[in-house]
């Protein structure tokens, strides 16, 4: 058999072949352009590609990013610019402006060096930029627009840096690398860390080592330009209806970061959502272990210098990864759960339940998880809506709720705290943050809010946030009442 590319091999379904005895990464289909050590990235990075939305790269020096990206642009055979912009000026990517004719308007001198024309674009050391072309570059990666003027021919906007000086290392010091502002960071859809040599195979260490590979022109013979424009294809033909599952998880995981302090835009959603349906089709389904990549790659925090917690993005890929993969009831059941609000988790009973079956199950496992004041306001919520029928929960569900409702209206007893400090004045510490929330209420909303505030104390519970905690008790109160 004729020496098949790798990427030929993937889309005609040629097996690849064993290498495991020369230690090599299996689909690594940067190997082919002679770009070494990205096997374990590769999926978002093509990913960046399919959906042609901007791609950063953060790495220490030497590690190959830009060479990554510039042979990625003579592979595909692009138009391609690089720019340092820690050293150019905004002339340098739009060349000299001048007056037409009719000095009506204004045009630039071009050069080979200016924008305009190009169709892939590396803005290199990005996070080194004068602060006066970051509002230029954000309309560059944001709209592929320059002073206003749109760039019709332009299609890859990648970026590089080095991290940034508020997340380095002991050993190493990246003077001038600055955070990017947050912004700008959001809108790169895929970011890249890019691995160091203890991350290499000794047969890439032994590649990339090796005084043959400089000055090469990266040519697979135009197995990645081919490939691309197949992925390309069903990506376009999927984003007109695209898969409930990507849906369903892109929704599932961003509320699960922001529970566990990781915001994730609204915007961000929607790009997570493009990069999750080009790599199903690139690796041909949904897997697991490619969502968790993605998802990875799809945090912007470390570019401003906030690596989010790694275990709490992998708990959260695993709550959505379930709710989203999951079937029928369960599905369902596990979107219940997901919801930290409790009104939202209302409303979803209210309006998405399968049935009184499904609604029992939820509730008895809410009532049995949830810390105990936020147990007893879904109790109070929804209890008199779930006697009168309004909400699909069994019998078994509607008694539970009413057990811990009743126990909330008939409560009494001593309020009881014990004092920190002798000078501490002798009303409940606890008691005064609640009345402080007390006392902006009126009518009925303070009845209720009272009784249950009542109950927390007296059973010496704790309540963060009260506040919020009110607040989310009254909308799901009302969230109940409606059909």
């Amino acid at each position: 058999m004729p020496d098949i590319p790798l990427f030929l091999q993937s889309l005609i379904g040629v097996e690849a072949p064993d290498r495991s005895r020369t230690g090599a990464e299996p689909q690594d289909r940067f190997a082919s352009l002679g770009v070494y050590g990205f096997a374990k990235r590769e999926l978002p990075i093509l990913a960046a590609l399919v959906t042609e939305d901007p791609l950063l790269l953060i790495g220490r020096s030497g590690t190959g990013k830009t060479y990554l990206l510039n042979s990625i642009s003579e592979a595909l055979g692009l138009e391609h610019r690089h720019y340092n912009t820690s050293l150019i000026s905004f002339d340098d990517l739009v060349g000299f402006p001048y007056p037409d004719d009719a000095k009506e308007s204004v045009r630039f001198l071009q050069t080979p060096a200016t924008i305009w024309g190009a169709e892939s674009v590396l803005v290199d050391e990005i996070s080194r930029c004068k602060p006066e072309h970051q509002n230029r570059l954000f309309s560059l990666v944001h709209e592929r627009r320059i002073q206003g003027i749109a760039l019709d021919t332009l299609r890859y906007r990648w970026a590089a840096m080095n991290p940034c000086t508020s997340d380095q290392g002991e050993s190493e010091e990246y003077l001038g690398s600055e955070p990017l502002d947050p912004a700008l960071a959001d809108r790169f859809s895929v970011i890249v860390d890019v691995g160091d040599w203890d991350e290499l195979s000794d047969v890439d260490r032994k590649r990339i080592s090796d005084p043959a590979g400089e000055g090469l022109i990266s040519n697979d013979g135009g197995a990645l330009k081919k490939a691309l424009a197949v992925w390309r294809q069903k990506f376009e033909t999927k984003l007109e209806s695209c898969t409930p599952k990507i849906l369903d998880y892109a929704c599932a995981v961003v509320t699960a970061l922001g529970d566990g302090g990781i915001r994730i835009s609204p915007r961000r959603s929607r790009l997570l959502s493009r990069t999750l349906l080009a790599a199903g089709i690139i690796d041909g389904g949904f897997k697991d272990k490619s969502f968790h990549a993605v998802l990875e790659a799809s945090l912007p925090h470390r570019t401003w210098g906030d690596p989010p917690d790694t275990d709490k993005v992998l708990a959260a890929h695993r709550l959505a990864w379930d709710a989203a993969m999951l079937s029928g009831d369960e599905q369902w059941v596990h979107r219940f759960h997901l919801e930290h609000s409790l009104a939202r988790k209302v409303r979803l009973l209210r309006d998405d339940c399968p049935g009184p079956d499904t609604g029992t199950l939820a509730v008895e496992q809410l009532l049995a998880s949830e810390p105990k004041e936020r147990a007893a306001a879904f109790a109070l919520a929804t209890y008199p809506a779930a006697i009168a029928g309004k909400l699909p929960i069994g019998a078994e569900g509607v008694n539970d709720l009413g057990r811990l409702a009743a126990k909330i209206l008939s409560v009494d007893g001593e309020i009881e705290w014990q004092e920190r400090l002798a000078l501490e004045k002798t009303v409940a510490p606890e008691y005064v943050r609640i009345a402080t929330v007390l006392k902006r209420l009126k009518g009925a909303r303070l009845e209720r809010a009272r009784q249950l505030f009542y109950w927390c104390l007296i059973n010496k519970i704790s309540v963060e946030m009260p506040t919020l905690f009110e607040s989310d008790f009254n909308a799901s109160v009302r969230a109940a009442g409606k059909r």
